[in-house]
């Protein structure tokens, strides 16, 4: 079954968005933890800062003989301490109070001298849920005379509202704070365990859609971490597996062309037989007709079991990279002027390729698979054989196209199959397999174009990268002083 495309998921489903809201939930909570003991601390302080204001409210009756102030004045020194009632003691007894004309019911009592933590921060929340105002009596030492005594009585309501908006402001402080840490956090992690994942799942993605594909070298990760060490282990893994995988692939190429091998085999060797019985028996000048015919039998059969075995254990070639004129490298391929001459036709390459078109690849390992194409194009009966690069976009493009009396309709279904897409009786139909081969170690293919009774067109695609440019080519001419 071949397998589906797989797509890595959308944002919102991804390992960044869920780090993301979880750094955010996380800080979110700790910025919680320290909400509930601010807003008790807060409370605690204004209701201290109301009992210093009474404190000091209570000393200007110092000032009189008889320790009391007119109604007027003692209702500017309450406006001012903003409590209702206020009385200080010193060693129990009531030494200076001032209240106003009408009291208020007291409805509850604190003491700040007394209550735990968590009593305050009970009260604080009990005050914030509260949506009536209430009448408190508070109880606490002033700052300025920890021996005093303080009893203040105040509405609840003016507490409550400074409350809320010491909650707002303390409640969007820590939304920054956690967006500004969540963002911290999520960028480091990002970069050090998302951004990896990332790569890992789309390496593994990639394999799993070409597993035999040896153009695809991930770089070693130098990290000295766990997931340097994943990312190592992985691209190992896949190696190792890509390697027997494609020895997998040739052993059944063998396997299956080992019947018409020993087929063959056995009767190109058993017209040998003849030809060498007829020899050893007679001195008749026959015999200089009928050796060609045993010479002939004895290459083939060399030829085929040279082919087959070569293409059973050769892996991947390792490439000598070089600085190649293209044209050069055509006018070198000489395989098919040889096999024309032994058949007595005209065999000729048209070569136009420029000369300043030069390419970084093996030399050897591409004369090869262009040697190939030109020996297809001889036993497909052409005569004459064109050769053209041109550099579009981000691909060289290469075509080679000859005469000759095309590719059979049955051979098409199996041209890039090893032992399947021969187009003559005997051939072992490696020669496209295996310059597909080489032109893959390149990181190109071979396509084939078209082909029909007046001939066959097939198309070589080279990453553009390989490309050298004239002027970079002349130095390395000059320099050098190698050419192809």
């Amino acid at each position: 079954m071949a397998p589906q495309n797989l797509q890595l998921p959308g944002f919102g489903r991804s390992l960044s968005a869920r780090l993301l809201m979880l750094t955010v939930s996380f800080v979110m909570v700790s910025e919680m933890l320290i909400f509930f003991p601010s807003i008790s601390r807060y409370r605690i302080n204004y209701l201290q800062e109301h009992i210093n204001a009474a404190h000091v409210a209570t000393l200007a009756l110092e000032a009189t003989p008889t320790l009391e102030v007119s109604p007027e004045l003692e209702e500017k020194l309450l406006d001012n301490a903003r409590v209702d009632d206020a009385a200080t003691f010193h060693k129990g007894s009531a030494t200076y109070m001032l209240r106003r004309a009408m009291p208020t019911p007291i409805e509850v009592m604190f003491d700040l001298r007394e209550d735990s933590f968590f009593t305050h921060l009970h009260q604080a929340m009990t005050a914030l849920s509260q949506n009536i105002n209430r009448v408190i009596q508070v109880t606490g030492n002033p700052t300025t005379a920890p021996d005093s005594v303080v009893r203040i009585v105040m509405d609840e309501q003016p507490l409550r509202e400074a409350m809320y908006d010491f909650a707002v402001r303390v409640i969007t402080l820590s939304i920054v704070i956690s967006l500004i840490t969540a963002s911290l956090v999520y960028i480091a992690l990002h970069r050090l365990l998302v951004r990896p994942m990332q790569r890992i799942t789309a390496s593994m993605v990639a394999f799993r859609k070409a597993p035999e594909d040896a153009t695809r070298r991930e770089p070693l990760s130098t990290r000295m971490d766990e997931i340097g060490l994943a990312e190592r282990e992985l691209a190992h893994m896949q190696k190792e597996l890509r390697l027997a995988l494609t020895q997998k692939t040739r052993l059944a190429a063998l396997g299956e062309g080992v019947a018409k091998i020993h087929h063959d085999l056995r009767n190109i060797l058993a017209t040998a037989s003849l030809v060498s019985d007829r020899l050893s028996l007679s001195s008749d000048p026959e015999v200089k007709r009928v050796a060609p015919r045993l010479l002939d039998a004895i290459d083939r059969a060399a030829s085929l079991c040279t082919q087959t075995l070569a293409f059973a254990r050769e892996g991947p070639p390792p490439l000598q990279l070089a600085q190649v004129s293209l044209r050069n490298l055509v006018d070198k391929v000489g395989t098919g002027l040889l096999f024309a001459e032994k058949e007595k036709r005209v065999f000729a390459i048209d070569n136009r390729v420029s000369a300043d078109f030069v390419l970084e690849l093996d030399r050897d390992q591409f004369y090869r698979a262009l040697s190939n194409l030109a020996r297809n194009a001889v036993e497909a009966g052409a005569n004459w054989l064109t050769i053209s690069a041109v550099l579009v976009g981000d691909e060289i493009i290469i075509d080679v196209a000859d005469n000759g009396h095309g590719i059979p309709e049955k051979t098409l279904e199996h041209l890039f199959q090893p032992f399947a897409g021969s187009t003559r009786a005997g051939g072992t139909g490696l020669g496209l397999v295996i310059s597909n081969e080489l032109l893959a170690a390149h990181g190109g293919r071979l396509e084939l174009v078209k082909t029909s009774g007046e001939g066959t067109t097939f198309c070589i695609h080279l990453p553009a990268k390989i490309h050298v440019p004239s002027r970079r080519w002349r130095t390395f001419r000059k320099n050098d002083g190698t050419a192809a």
